[in-house]
């Protein structure tokens, strides 16, 4: 299992779990400025109680010292199954769908390393090609989330090295 510090680097942004108060920051500011300003799914704040969970993991994607990414990641119970949430790239960070993948992948893996066997997700309809693209499959109806229409998805983890 990689310690919390580690990360991979693909491309220009560099994708880890968050370890310090910078990283929360950026993590929460990128969120902010995605679900809060752009998309107003929360008003002032998409922050809840599940942030400050045990076992809840931040992962950020940096460029240089700027936070342009973030998911957040957390197991639901003690069978194996992980939840993944909270995934945002900052508009200009958004190229192809590069860094989401990133971050999607980066999760997957985390959550698999340690020792998750499911993860599941709610991806909002505009993104459910890109999330199929990524091996995840629709795994119930259609939910209504925040008043947004969410597909529950999800995918099997593998151990890590």
């Amino acid at each position: 299992m990689r310690s919390p510090g580690s990360s991979t680097t693909t491309g220009r942004a560099t994708v880890r779990l968050a370890v310090s108060h910078w990283d929360m920051d950026g993590h929460f500011a990128v969120r902010r400025t995605v679900f809060v300003e752009e998309q107003a799914i929360f008003s002032g704040s998409d922050v809840d109680d599940r942030d400050f969970e045990p076992g809840t993991l931040h992962a950020v994607a940096t460029t240089g010292d700027l936070v342009v990414g973030a998911v957040r990641l957390y197991p639901t119970d003690d069978a194996g199954n992980w939840r993944g949430d909270r995934l945002a790239a900052l508009a200009d960070h958004r190229t192809r769908g590069t860094l989401g993948a990133r971050l999607v992948r980066f999760a997957v893996a985390t959550a698999g390393r340690h020792g998750g066997t499911r993860m599941d997700a709610l991806i909002q309809m505009p993104n459910v090609r890109f999330f199929s693209a990524l091996g995840w499959e629709p795994c119930g109806e259609l939910a209504v989330y925040h008043g947004v229409p969410h597909q529950p998805m999800d995918i099997p983890l593998s151990p890590g090295p």
